[in-house]
């Protein structure tokens, strides 16, 4: 390790459910040391589980376990580990859906949100969980964001943002039915979720980003033919937000806003729901695309794809979407360390 590369932040990295292709994943990344450039990697959970990583993708690692992230020696070339040895991969069946598995992954998070608010990391990387899995083992939360949130003592807005090739997205709903969601757009959810979209692409490094909002109805409405909703709630709310001074515009139909937006006019886009954004993104790299829980107190990111259950243990699992997780995290916890805040906004409807 060069001497500069000792200022980098440090992330933990969690391996993922031990159902999935997570330890695959990060075993690979970490046996060649790509990602040496961009972070000091600490991974932090199960070794066994990081062994059978290797095993999977046919990598030798070296590593050495460490008590707690301050006694590392970060010019050694070998892996840290903090054995929680909480996970015997053995003792769960891989490829499908464990309670087991969920109930421990929460449990490592938990000990890494720990650490992070405690200034001991960085910020935290984790290979794909499982969501079902999570539930079912005790962590009663729809999904991993509101277990951060909830890990982390949040109190108030706080939201899943998406990063695909440079461009940003973010939703004024998320993992909830259809039907609530309708519900729960409204003038003020929307103008938080700019202001958050605003203040963690900021911390990312863009000095004013320019931010996109879809529209509800089909067609954005056609002037109230197909839903008000356009007139009455979403323009107000961006023409509020511009205003406040984000630069954003809108509302554009859902079905083109994308087009423009990969056609580089804007860094990112707002969606009103989960699958406006998603199908999107997905289809346009799925292997490439990051998800960020913005707006609380500790980094956290991790590929947008699942835990692929069909190819556990076949060691054929892209890293694509880890190794842009990981070199994100970098970016916004060297943010946070350079300007000592969390760029956690502040909205007021």
């Amino acid at each position: 390790m060069n001497p500069d590369q000792t200022t980098l932040p440090v992330l933990g990295l969690m391996l993922g459910d031990a159902t999935g292709i997570g330890a695959e994943q990060c075993a690979r990344v970490l046996a060649d040391g790509r990602l040496r450039d961009a972070a000091r990697l600490l991974v932090v959970g199960d070794a066994r589980l990081l062994m059978q990583g290797a095993r999977d993708a046919g990598v030798e690692l070296k590593t050495c376990v460490y008590g707690e992230p301050e006694s590392i020696d970060w010019m050694r070339h070998d892996i840290p580990v903090i054995d929680l040895a909480n996970q015997d991969p053995a003792s769960v069946k891989r490829g499908t859906m464990s309670p087991e598995a969920g109930r421990i992954a929460g449990q490592t998070l938990a000990a890494m949100v720990d650490m992070a608010l405690a200034g001991r990391i960085d910020g935290i990387t984790f290979a794909p969980l499982n969501k079902a899995a999570l539930h079912a083992g005790g962590w009663r939360f729809n999904d991993e964001h509101q277990l951060f949130a909830h890990l982390t003592g949040h109190s108030g807005y706080f939201g899943e943002m998406n990063v695909l090739d440079g461009l940003w997205m973010a939703r004024v709903t998320s993992h909830v039915s259809l039907r609530t969601a309708l519900e729960q757009i409204t003038a003020a959810r929307i103008g938080e979720a700019l202001a958050l979209a605003d203040a963690t692409m900021r911390g990312a490094g863009f000095a004013s980003p320019r931010i996109a909002v879809a529209a509800l109805n089909p067609h954005g409405g056609e002037n109230g033919l197909f839903g008000r909703e356009e007139i009455e709630i979403i323009a107000p709310a961006v023409a509020r937000a511009a205003a406040s001074g984000i630069d954003c515009r809108g509302p554009f139909p859902a079905d083109t806003v994308f087009l423009k937006a990969f056609g580089g006019d804007f860094d990112g886009v707002v969606t009103m729901y989960h699958d406006q954004g998603q199908i999107a993104t997905k289809l346009q790299g799925f292997n490439r695309g990051v998800t960020v829980t913005a707006g609380l107190k500790t980094v956290f990111t991790t590929p947008a794809h699942g835990t692929a259950f069909d190819i556990v243990g076949k060691g054929c699992a892209n890293t694509g979407a880890l190794e842009q997780a990981v070199r994100l995290a970098a970016r916004l916890a060297a943010s946070r360390r350079r300007t000592g805040h969390a760029h956690v906004p502040s909205f007021a409807p």
